[in-house]
């Protein structure tokens, strides 16, 4: 657990001014997720980072930077979180549905309204910011190549057809998953999501 000896908005009495760098970035990413970057402004990063605005910019230098790093940590608990669900199935075939099923649980509820952090920066950030746009880019040329990996994996397992063409589908899928995050901000429910998985699975036949 990474801590920094940074001035906390609200230290308690009598104990160290030290912060947690990942429960720090949690709240910044909840702040990114919701209003987006441009929206989001330092007073409402420092309020969800329990942080002073001089220890934000000592950390960070920017809004840009906490962005950034805020970024690199969603990405790396959403893997891991990923990850274990894909590893707990067998079959090609049943990690797809688990893939699907990962976004879908993140399109309701209050993750999907807060939406996800590659969408919404694709759309806020990537076209004045090169470093921000290669991230976003490599973000989902990542997730594409899961999906063809997965793909391939059933196929060689035999749990799907050797007539499907994994790389269009591939993108057909990557495309979807995307779309549940931007329907789960119109406040989709569970139901609704779990049956669009059920619908994309006959693709994968």
């Amino acid at each position: 657990m990474t801590t920094e000896t940074l001035d906390r908005k609200h230290p308690a009495r009598g104990r160290p001014r030290t912060f947690d760098l990942e429960l720090a970035l949690d709240g910044a990413l909840a702040v990114f997720s919701e209003r987006g970057y441009q929206a989001a402004s330092i007073s409402d990063l420092t309020e969800a980072m329990n942080l002073t605005s001089g220890s934000v910019y000592k950390a960070f230098k920017d809004k840009r930077g906490v962005f950034l790093a805020a970024f690199e940590r969603y990405r790396a608990v959403r893997l891991a979180v990923l990850q274990g669900r894909l590893d707990g199935v067998g079959s090609g075939r049943e990690k797809v549905r688990q893939l699907l099923s990962f976004y879908a649980d993140s399109s309701h509820g209050l993750s999907g309204k807060r939406g996800c952090l590659v969408v919404s920066s694709a759309n806020d950030l990537a076209l004045f910011d090169e470093e921000a746009a290669n991230q976003i880019r490599a973000a989902s040329a990542i997730n594409e190549k899961r999906i063809l990996d997965l793909l391939h994996l059933g196929q060689a397992d035999g749990s799907i057809s050797s007539s499907v063409d994994p790389e269009s589908l591939a993108r057909t899928l990557f495309c979807l998953t995307q779309g549940m995050r931007i329907a789960g901000k119109t406040g989709r429910g569970q139901e609704e999501m779990a049956a669009v998985v059920d619908r994309a699975m006959q693709l994968v036949t």
